[in-house]
């Protein structure tokens, strides 16, 4: 099946930012395209904005005179749905509520022909309940954009319980067709980026509830550290903490309460109180002009140690080793049965972070994740009141030698970016088990859809096939509620080709 030929009309029913955003992706890509909006005169004003956008495309030398001064010709305001009837494909993007997806495509399908392919845009509901009221729900997709629909790549393919094959192919080719990455999901809550990025925020925002660290802290950590784009908060204060909220709120739900994706009170507080980010002036940041910037937790600069022992590699964060060497801390490496560690001269042990807490432990301080520690230009450590303060002062001096920040944090398992970075592991295997999409397409959809730093299971292989599951084995033994218990899929992946004894 192949992507729809460029003199097949196609429309879009909703004139929003991300209406507008798929009419332009659909416009510039060569189709003749109509507008629709149940309020009179917004498709028009919608063509019009079109028109502007396309206008700066040609002041950006992006698209030429002469292709502007086309797809203008091209691009229609409909003042009734009955204007679509010769359309090869209708995209909806109207208010996210059931029952209104379902009225307006059954309405459709008593106005276009028969082989129209149906898309929904929506990123939050079923693809398959909006199918139901539908007589004929072979047709119908999920499109999902990402706002700015023109310039973000991805697009999610959803295929609803009834959804036929053809009709998944031939969207998912039209999407490429357009200059998209498409990639192919099951209709499950969130699809594939909604449904695997709630740890990103749900992590950070426990470390916070649990008095850990400060947003700042935690935002430039995982930032510095973890190399993601943006922080937690920082990027639930651009998309809107109501927004965002619902999205969580709506998965949780849709998983049936499952613990895993319980909505955070801190954040409701936040939206209850009308602090919803950038939008309103104040979020988890003040945004007043006058406002005083908030910085991360810096620790003040201490001496580094005069050696180091590693004890049993220090797994994902070997490369560290040779990074201390290379800063003039001799390194003397002994090999040991009990663990990975580097002991340093007054006896205390720094351990990257594994799901349990400094306090189990005589003198022991942890240290985070890191995407790489070459570049990494911050670390965060932690330690309990019963760490001796001579073995924090050298771990902090340690890393500061290395030319990192380094920020001191609460003494909470698996700290920040290791635990997000499990957590989102283990989700996008459960999801590959259950038929959700697959390992190339979770990658992709999260690098382009979020701009995640490395896929899940980009992160998984560079972590090794037990870190992930250890670490969270070790936190749901520290909080049984279920929220960090690792799933069958991380299981098999990280012992499956262990031979134990004792089994056939």
């Amino acid at each position: 099946m192949t992507a729809l030929d460029l003199s097949s009309p196609v429309a879009v029913v909703g004139t929003g930012t991300m209406g507008q955003g798929i009419a332009q992706v659909a416009l510039v890509a060569g189709h003749p395209v109509r507008l629709y909006d149940a309020l009179p005169g917004r498709a028009r004003d919608a063509a019009e904005a079109i028109g502007a956008r396309l206008d700066r495309l040609v002041e950006k030398d992006r698209l030429t005179a002469a292709d502007r001064d086309a797809a203008r010709a091209r691009l229609l305001p409909a003042q009734d749905l009955a204007e679509l009837a010769d359309c090869a494909l209708v995209v909806e993007a109207v208010l996210e509520r059931l029952e209104v997806k379902q009225e307006l495509f059954r309405a459709l399908e008593d106005i276009v022909a028969d082989d129209c392919l149906l898309a929904t845009n929506t990123s939050s509901l079923s693809v398959t309940a909006i199918g139901g009221a539908l007589r004929n729900a072979s047709r119908l997709v999920g499109l999902h954009f990402f706002n700015p629909a023109p310039l973000l790549p991805l697009v999610e393919v959803v295929s609803g319980f009834a959804t036929d094959v053809t009709s998944a192919t031939r969207a998912y080719e039209t999407a490429r067709a357009w200059g998209k990455t498409p990639v192919a999901c099951a209709d499950t809550p969130g699809f594939i980026v909604n449904r695997l990025a709630r740890p990103f925020y749900a992590e950070a925002f426990a470390v916070y509830e649990s008095q850990a660290a400060d947003p700042a802290t935690i935002d430039a950590v995982l930032r510095e550290s973890g190399g993601f784009r943006m922080g937690a908060f920082e990027l639930t204060d651009l998309i809107g903490q109501d927004v965002n909220e619902s999205v969580t709120h709506s998965v949780w739900q849709s998983f049936f309460q499952d613990v895993r994706f319980t909505p955070s009170l801190a954040q409701r507080r936040l939206v209850e109180s009308g602090r919803l980010g950038r939008k309103s002036g104040h979020g988890w940041y003040d945004y007043a002009d006058d406002a005083e910037r908030s910085e991360p937790h810096t620790a003040d600069k201490a001496t580094p140690p005069a050696y180091v022992i590693a004890e049993g590699g220090l797994g994902p964060a070997a490369e560290l080793l040779t990074v201390i060497r290379e800063a003039g801390i001799p390194v003397r490496e002994e090999e040991e049965d009990h663990g990975t560690r580097l002991v340093l001269p007054s006896g205390g042990t720094l351990a990257l972070a594994d799901g349990q807490t400094s306090v189990e432990f005589r003198d022991v301080v942890y240290f985070d994740l890191a995407l790489d520690y070459r570049k990494a230009t911050r670390i965060a450590l932690s330690s309990s009141k019963d760490t001796a303060p001579q073995t924090l002062t050298e771990a902090v001096g340690l890393f500061q030698a290395l030319g990192k920040q380094v920020s001191v944090i609460g003494d909470v398992p698996g700290m920040i970016v290791a635990r997000t970075v499990a957590r989102i592991v283990d989700l996008a295997h459960d999801a590959v088990a259950k038929g959700v999409a697959t390992e190339e397409d979770i990658d992709t959809a999260m690098r382009l859809g979020v701009n995640y730093p490395l896929g899940p299971f980009e992160w998984s292989r560079r972590l090794g096939r037990d870190f992930a599951y250890d670490l969270l084995d070790d936190l749901h033994l520290r909080d049984p509620s279920g929220r960090y218990a690792p799933s069958l899929a991380l299981y098999r992946h990280a012992y499956a080709t262990e031979k134990r004894e004792g089994t056939p």
